[in-house]
């Protein structure tokens, strides 16, 4: 299998997956070492569990999953040296000189000054929101994030959406729907000022768009607009390597350059980072703040105590930050990145000849259904995306997730927020299935699409007060 390109002037994107008889086989960069045995169940046994889960995929017990693609957070298979890397954590409370690693590595790869170690991403985002976010500020950005939103609310600030208008529309094939629409920034800035503004906040990939990226030129020009009124840009790098690939691969004068050059180049764009080590850096658990400002790192390091541990731990084992140094040195490699984006690329590119409604481009982490297409009979107070994923859970054993009015939750006013997008998103795990797997995700999703018109909505019959897409519970309408 290789890689194709169609052009897009002036970028190239990724679109197919296609055999080329002039080319050599593609194959992942890694051999399998230790296996987890699947268990498999009926489809009666099937039907039980996600009534038992109240209709919802978080709910079910792992062992009752055969091929999960819930989330690719913390489920990423670690290779041998970060195994290796286990049994030389330093346990120390104070001091680990895992931590030190871990810091000098943070430093060389990404290159922001300051290292705050947290126990998993929304550690850092509670930390950078109480840091920096006071009631009544507006934070804009480049799409929500349901913990990211949520802790900036918590702290009295607003979310605005300043995206580009195609990231919230399924078939467009813009190759960089993460972008960030300036004129809709500019905007936020005339109407609040910036006094009210304690930062921009972009990520790198836009997970509720599908896993979108941002170009470097249009970074450039926030990082231009930023200066010009005196902003901070925050980026939420949890994907980073994944959006420099698609830069590499998309954006005019990248194609030859590392992608570990693309990735400093667009951390050298943004003021602070904050991190779920879980994804692009490849660990079971652990994440960052990282910063450049002295006076926010000194505060910073006050907080840490108080929420996560010592300012040299942060709520880590030793052994867990080496493995995360080990796992960033790792996710910045070009055949690493290349096989992980190409085996979303190539179950995407299966489903979408197949006709089965997707978001486009294919994004980095996972494939996208869109349920509004999926299952035009279904309004969106009935939960298309909730009952999609647990109808594909229903047929194969699959689990996927909803991202869609469920994700979204509610306003201040207690009123839902209806996103555009009502997806499921299916999120490929690094290094942990073969190809085979995915054609198995494939003919499953097919069947399940050929059987639509039988999939009813759902009605919520527990909601709890945040992030109610974790523990929600639903019945059939």
């Amino acid at each position: 299998m290789v890689l194709c390109f169609e052009v897009y002037s002036p970028f190239l994107i990724v679109l197919t997956m296609n055999i080329d008889p002039s080319k050599r086989p593609w194959a992942e960069p890694f051999k399998i070492k230790m296996v987890e045995l699947l268990k498999m169940t009926t489809r009666e046994e099937r039907l039980t569990a996600i009534a038992d889960a109240g209709y919802n995929t978080f709910l079910l017990r792992s062992e009752d999953v055969y091929i999960d693609l819930l989330t690719d957070s913390g489920t990423s298979a670690m290779s041998d040296h970060q195994w290796a890397g286990m049994l030389l954590g330093d346990e120390a409370y104070a001091g680990s000189r895992n931590f030190y690693h871990l810091e000098e590595t943070i430093q060389n790869v990404y290159g922001y000054k300051y290292l705050i170690p947290t126990h998993q991403g929304r550690g850092a985002e509670h930390i950078l929101s109480k840091l920096l976010i006071k009631p009544g500020d507006i934070i804009p950005g480049n799409m929500y994030f349901t913990t990211t939103r949520l802790h900036q609310e918590l702290c009295g600030g607003t979310f605005v959406d300043v995206i580009i208008d195609e990231a919230h529309d399924p078939l467009s094939t813009h190759p960089f729907k993460g972008n960030v629409d300036l004129n809709k920034l500019e905007q936020v800035v005339k109407t609040y000022g910036t006094e009210r503004i304690p930062y921009i906040s972009i990520a790198t990939t836009v997970n509720m768009a599908g896993g979108q990226p941002l170009s470097m030129q249009n970074l450039r020009e926030l990082r231009e607009f930023s200066h010009r009124y005196g902003l901070r840009i925050v980026h939420d790098m949890t994907r980073v390597a994944e959006n420099a690939f698609f830069i590499q691969q998309r954006e005019y004068g990248y194609l030859n350059v590392p992608v570990a050059q693309i990735i400093r180049e667009i951390c050298d764009l943004t003021d602070a980072a904050t991190m779920s080590c879980k994804k692009d850096a490849l660990v079971n658990i652990g994440g960052f703040l990282a910063l450049n400002e002295w006076d926010l790192f000194e505060e910073a390091r006050n907080l840490v105590v108080v929420y996560e541990g010592l300012h040299t731990y942060g709520g880590l084992a030793g052994r867990d930050m080496e493995a995360m140094a080990i796992g960033i040195k790792e996710s910045i490699l070009d055949d690493h990145i290349r096989a992980r984006v190409g085996q979303v690329i190539y179950l995407g590119e299966k489903l979408y000849q197949a006709g089965v409604p997707i978001v486009l481009p294919i994004g980095s982490h996972g494939v996208f259904l869109d349920a509004k297409r999926f299952l035009p009979h279904l309004t969106q107070d009935q939960y298309p995306a909730q009952a999609l994923a647990a109808a594909l859970y229903v047929d194969s054993g699959v689990r996927g997730m909803e991202r869609g009015i469920v994700s979204a939750g509610r306003k201040a006013t207690g009123e839902n927020y209806y996103p555009e997008l009502e997806l499921v998103r299916l999120t490929i795990p690094r290094r942990v299935f073969t190809q085979a797997h995915m054609d198995v995700v494939d003919y499953s999703v097919q069947n399940v699409y050929r059987q639509r018109d039988q999939i009813q909505g759902l009605k919520m019959n527990y909601e709890p007060r945040y992030l109610r897409f974790f523990q929600a519970r639903f019945e059939p309408i």
